[in-house]
């Protein structure tokens, strides 16, 4: 008994290594048999039955045995059977959910507790009277039928609830495998649907897709030694996936994306039908019609709130209507029946090659409905459409981008990315062409390489398949080319560089391609996630895009003064510290400028000061007059906090006084926090030199983010006496891409292959101990790592 009971727990040093379902029936016998044993044949009117996950047999190590005593309400010894089986268990720590009750008393809670009746859903007998046992399930789904109009709508919205408190599992970097949404808890949900007569059984890929997380999940138990938790973990991705047979981590994260998605779209789909059922049933029950069908378009209607196959229409003939059908369910906001869908599947025929116009307009006309187009692909895709309309989909569908940066899977990404081009239609001459490019412009990503090269492989063929003329397909290679081009170049150089103005706008060719470049870029960013598009990042793409357009139109961009009226004036200040804080117009930033004596090293220790403040540096850049040095940064304050002028100036003021160890203060930040569990990044910080600006040169370094890395790198190149004149600070997901403009102490740029190798050493040693890996150089571009 104790060892059976601790292999459930998780805990012996025997646990079977069998996994996914043959896992779940081991573990599932080792439990009827440990009860069958403890409650041994007490007689009739009495029965142990055996619901929620233990009643489906789904149980994992260290999983609450989920029970129900039933009784006929006649026996004395009630009391003495519980404890017979309950005590055991409570001693040897297994978890238990427990009831003891007639089945009236169970039928009654159920009615009131809406857990309570989905586990009865799944009773199943284990021990005792079956006859009692039998009557409990099949009065329970009864009851569960009968009340469905009022308990249906309650399912739904705790569906909705943990959709909204926990996310998605498609989407999530460390997804709850139960309680996602698209998780088991929805599996269950759509089961209850069935069992209330309202909805089929779920169809086979969801029950494939359920599986896939079972057998997760059972890994993960095993794992955690049997603790209760169903997070699929970075950290243990890769063990999982050896257990279960994956390639990688990538494939298993591929694996429960696809799951996920699959569950999630089926949920929604059958959810819609029965909510529109119980509507149609309330409105006929208090005298209303049966609404009309109502045409959409060509071969389409809108029937039942549902956008559906007019009557007399064939898909075999038509190629299409599939993308017909789409585009009048997002213009309608209307949902693509499961019905059309599954007939569009079976039925309608490969489009030609090349698309007609019909259909290439259609697919524009989709994608310009904005978010609501994102539904109708997301259908699409679940029955196979999408992909065979765009046979390239395959290659990114559901293929997982696991870290904080990205949101979505790339396919989903590319959905979303053209959803959010569709608000700049009206902002760009070649709408069609911004809409296409927002859904093609990752598609590289499935394929061996750099996804942007790749990328153009794939647009050059799949252009001329929708049927684009040359000159267009070149606009969409150009936009896969440089989509990064403008969110690089704003977030890691001087926009203010007339080199960095000039190739910006040599780069994109023509105001049309520019144009078309900026609303891409904002679409993609939105896209990605919440810290890859602000106002920030706004304005200096604005501003960088209007400097490339005047360039384009044959202006001459000026160079900027090295010193403006405003900072003559404040470098003339007779204070010997100044410290100023003045709100930027983009939420949350603000500028602070120092005024001081010019020493080499002041921009590390304002750096480490603001670092030791909380304020996370966007952008700093040093000017010098007359022995004094002006420095201005634009700083993010956390939690609309606005930065206090006379604590940055003390702390300044103690820093260059000694009194204040930055270093020492911000190590103790780093190992405050090192306790906890934390994201990592694969591979070396990188050093990266760029001689592209002449007189001087551009120091790129990517680095895993770290409490005061700006402070480090700083405090590395004064301490080579580089003449660091503008920092740019940029944060992607767990790394930063700091750029930094210097100049040797005699003014010229950085050129000798030794002295960079000395500067790369000095980085890479203030950033922690790292080994090289590697050292490429090319014409005017070192990189060191």
């Amino acid at each position: 008994m104790t060892d059976r009971l601790e292999i459930l727990k998780g805990r012996s040093e025997h646990l079977p290594t069998a996994t996914g379902p043959r896992l779940r029936r081991i573990l599932t016998d080792l439990a009827d048999d440990a009860l069958v044993d403890l409650f041994g044949d007490p007689g009739p009117g009495i029965a142990l039955v055996a619901v929620g996950g233990y009643g489906r047999a789904e149980p994992a190590f260290g999983s609450d045995l989920d029970l129900v005593l039933v009784h006929d309400g006649k026996r004395n010894d009630i009391s003495a059977v519980a404890d017979a089986v309950w005590y055991p268990l409570w001693d040897s720590g297994v978890g238990l959910d427990h009831s003891v009750r007639t089945v009236d008393e169970a039928i009654m809670v159920a009615d009131g507790d809406l857990k309570a009746a989905l586990g009865l859903l799944d009773a199943r007998h284990v021990a005792g009277d079956a006859t009692l046992a039998t009557q409990l399930a099949q009065r329970a789904r009864a009851r569960w039928r009968s009340h469905a109009p009022k308990r249906l709508p309650e399912l739904a919205e705790a569906v909705a609830e943990r959709a909204t408190r926990l996310g998605e599992v498609a989407f999530l970097l460390e997804p709850d495998l139960k309680e996602s949404r698209g998780g088991l808890r929805d599996v269950h949900a759509l089961h209850a649907l069935a069992a209330a007569w309202v909805a089929e059984s779920p169809p086979a890929r969801v029950i494939a897709a359920g599986q896939v997380l079972l057998d997760a999940r059972g890994e993960i138990r095993r794992l955690s030694r049997g603790r209760a938790h169903d997070r699929l973990l970075l950290q243990d991705s890769e063990s999982l996936a050896t257990m279960l047979g994956y390639a990688d981590a990538f494939a298993l994260a591929h694996a429960v994306a696809d799951a996920g998605r699959a569950i999630s779209w089926t949920w929604d789909t059958t959810w819609y039908r029965v909510a529109a059922g119980l509507r149609s049933v309330a409105r006929w029950r208090g005298g209303g019609r049966r609404p009309a069908r109502r045409p959409l378009g060509e071969g389409v209607v809108d029937q039942d709130g549902e956008v559906q196959l007019a009557r007399d229409v064939d898909p075999a003939k038509d190629p299409v209507l599939v993308l017909r059908a789409a585009a009048a369910a997002a213009r309608s906001g209307l949902p693509l029946g499961r019905y059309a869908v599954d007939r569009l599947a079976r039925e309608a025929p490969p489009m030609p090659d090349p698309w007609p116009d019909a259909a290439r307009d259609a697919l524009v006309a989709l994608l310009a409905t904005g978010d609501a187009a994102v539904g109708v692909l997301e259908s699409l895709d679940q029955v196979g459409l999408l992909v065979r309309l765009i046979p390239e989909w395959a290659a990114v569908r559901s293929r997982p981008q696991r870290n904080p940066y990205h949101r979505y899977t790339v396919d989903r990404h590319l959905m979303e990315a053209a959803a959010r081009a569709a608000a700049h239609t009206r902002e760009v001459d070649r709408p069609d062409l911004l809409l296409l490019g927002a859904l093609l412009h990752d598609i590289g990503k499935g394929f061996p390489g750099d996804h942007t090269d790749a990328g153009i492989v794939q647009i050059e063929r799949i252009g001329p398949r929708l049927g684009l003329p040359p000159e267009d397909v070149d606009v969409l290679v150009a936009m896969v080319r440089h989509h990064l081009l403008l969110g690089e170049a704003a977030t890691r150089r001087d926009i203010d560089d007339p080199g960095t103005i000039a190739s910006v706008a040599a780069s994109a060719g023509s105001v049309r391609i520019l144009t078309l470049l900026h609303r891409l870029t904002e679409a993609d960013s939105r896209a990605t996630g919440p810290t890859a598009w602000n106002a920030w990042k706004a304005r200096l793409i604005g501003d960088l895009v209007e400097r490339a357009r005047a360039v384009l139109g044959g202006e001459r961009v000026p160079s900027p003064p090295s010193l403006d009226d405003r900072q003559r004036g404040l470098l003339a200040l007779p204070d010997e510290h100044v410290v100023q804080v003045n709100p930027l117009p983009d939420e949350g930033m603000f500028e602070i400028v120092v005024v001081n004596a010019d020493h080499v090293g002041l921009l590390a220790i304002i750096a480490g000061v603001l670092a030791l403040n909380r304020l996370d540096i966007r952008r700093a850049s040093a000017r010098r007059n007359g022995g004094r040095a002006l420095l201005q940064a634009a700083v993010a304050a956390p939690h609309e906090r606005v930065p206090e002028p006379a604590r940055l100036l003390a702390d300044l003021r103690a820093a260059l006084a000694g009194t204040l160890d930055v270093a020492g203060r911000l190590a103790a930040r780093e190992r405050d926090y090192a306790g906890a569990r934390r994201w990592t990044t694969p591979g070396a910080p990188q050093v990266i030199f760029d001689d592209d600006l002449g007189s001087m040169t551009v120091i790129e370094v990517r680095a895993p983010d770290q409490a005061g890395v700006l402070y480090r790198i700083v405090r590395a190149l004064s301490g080579l006496r580089l003449d660091v004149a503008t920092a740019i600070v940029a944060t992607l997901g767990l790394d930063v891409v700091d750029a930094f403009y210097v100049r040797e102490a005699d003014g010229g740029p950085v050129a000798d292959g030794g002295r960079r190798r000395e500067i790369a050493d000095a980085i890479l040693a203030a950033l922690g101990p790292m080994e090289p890996i590697d050292r490429a150089e090319s014409a005017g571009r070192t990189t060191q790592t």
